[in-house]
């Protein structure tokens, strides 16, 4: 990994969009509501405007990597599609990727020499551990965040850590 050349990983799910509440529920209608409930989701607070600054900073080196099954896969193209994300945050169209298991989005960093990760998941951080240099635990949290990672609990938060 080369930091004079930094790439930006994102997360989709309770990161972009759906992110769990500070009472730790996460919002479930993305993935079992009905297509139109889908679509109405909104986007994390001040997600998209974050974004738009951030992929700037990245000269548009910026992936959305995501793990879900075909169906919220295809729902998660659709949803970037309505909220017009690409267009609105800067992220090129061609830069998704998804995987069926967390774990494989090592693979993919370390395909793409992603240097930054935002993801709510410590598993994946966990898997990411020595091969992203720059890791962000996005969301609020029940427990404390290991020192290894920065916790970044809304999405200014990652604005004002994330440096490159």
């Amino acid at each position: 990994m080369n930091d004079n050349n930094p790439r930006l990983g994102i997360d989709f799910g309770r990161v972009v969009m759906g992110a769990a509440a500070e009472s730790g529920e996460a919002d479930t209608v993305f993935l079992d509501g009905s297509h139109a409930d889908a679509m109405r989701t909104p986007p994390e607070p001040h997600a998209f405007e974050v974004l738009a600054r951030l992929v700037a900073r990245f000269e548009q080196r910026a992936w959305l990597i995501s793990k879900c099954g075909p169906r919220i896969e295809a729902r998660t193209r659709e949803w970037l599609a309505h909220h017009d994300f690409h267009a609105r945050t800067g992220v090129p169209v061609g830069n998704l990727r998804f995987c069926r298991a967390r774990p494989e989005k090592a693979a993919h960093c370390r395909e793409l020499g992603i240097t930054h990760m935002i993801d709510d998941r410590l598993d994946v951080h966990l898997a990411l551990r020595g091969l992203v240099p720059h890791l962000y635990l996005y969301g609020h949290r029940r427990e404390p965040a290991p020192d290894w990672v920065t916790h970044t609990p809304t999405w200014p938060d990652v604005e004002a850590a994330l440096t490159i």
